[in-house]
């Protein structure tokens, strides 16, 4: 078959996230634990490397794996589980499936390629295990309450207390003791409505909480005592990471928007430091406190 170069091209491009699909299947495969969702990914596998067969007659090459997004892929598979990267593969899944869909009329292969993808996004959502997903909200409670209560605390005491380890002291007993309020809250309101996962919930509520003031906190434990502006700007830039990352996640595993939960979170969360730098600075110039 004559093929245009717009659709050589797009011919290639499917080409390689068949094979690169293929190896990244079975390298995902490798990891699991459980048998099924071992099995289905390996069928997954044989069946985009016999898709990419199948674009090979039409481009007569053989192409190279996209390797950094099966390495980056795998690495998300460590660091944010099973669950997330078999949403990604999902949602690579619908992509493919929309852009086979626009070049059936001239390539009638695609058609049932398209089907087989179908199939897959189906295998694929099967999979997910919806008992981690319904911790995301505890999660959310603990990671959101971090950010808008220990920012603010932290930025209040920047400037009035001008020194980054006093700040730091001040935030852990602050941030630690919050930890285990939080936890504690959670379990009891869980155990008010009478749910049978009242420990796992606060457990999670509480290492969202945990995490996220260490991560806060940080900056002013490595920065000497006079950086006290700039261990508040990382921070707040580490506060941007942290809603950015959070809010990725979210909206993987949930598939919901991001930039609407994020812009929600980051205004809320930003605006509360900053209103509470502000109170820092009048509280210090008010009360004539000098801790220098």
């Amino acid at each position: 078959m004559d093929l245009s170069p717009y659709m050589h091209k797009r011919i290639l491009k499917f080409q390689k996230d068949e094979i690169t699909g293929k190896i990244l299947c079975s390298e995902i495969a490798g990891m699991m634990k459980n048998t099924n969702n071992k099995k289905v990914l390996m069928e997954i596998s044989q069946a985009e490397n016999l898709h990419y067969e199948q674009w090979k007659i039409f481009t007569g090459k053989d192409i190279e794996p996209n390797w950094l997004k099966i390495r980056s892929y795998k690495f998300l598979y460590l660091v944010l589980g099973e669950t997330f990267v078999i949403k990604l593969l999902e949602q690579i899944e619908q992509v493919g499936i929309k852009e086979l869909n626009e070049i059936i009329k001239e390539i009638p292969v695609a058609k049932k390629i398209m089907a087989q993808e179908e199939e897959h996004e189906n295998k694929l959502i099967a999979l997910i295990d919806e008992e981690k997903l319904k911790y995301v909200g505890s999660m959310v409670l603990g990671l959101n309450d971090a950010l808008v209560e220990l920012s603010g605390t932290i930025a209040g005491m920047t400037f009035a207390l001008a020194n980054t380890k006093l700040v730091a002291l001040a935030a852990i007993i602050t941030g630690f003791a919050a930890t285990l309020s939080m936890a504690a809250s959670n379990y009891l309101a869980e155990r008010a409505n009478r749910s049978e996962t009242a420990v796992k919930s606060s457990i999670y509520t509480g290492m969202a909480y945990l995490i996220t003031v260490i991560l806060l906190i940080l900056p002013y434990l490595i920065l000497p005592d006079s950086l006290y502006l700039a261990a508040f700007v990382i921070m707040i830039i580490m506060v941007v990471l942290i809603i950015s990352s959070f809010n990725f996640y979210v909206s993987v595993v949930q598939s919901i928007p991001f930039w609407p939960r994020f812009t929600e979170m980051a205004t809320i969360t930003l605006g509360i430091s900053a209103l509470s730098f502000v109170i820092g600075i009048l509280a210090k110039n008010i009360l004539g406190i000098d801790v220098g």
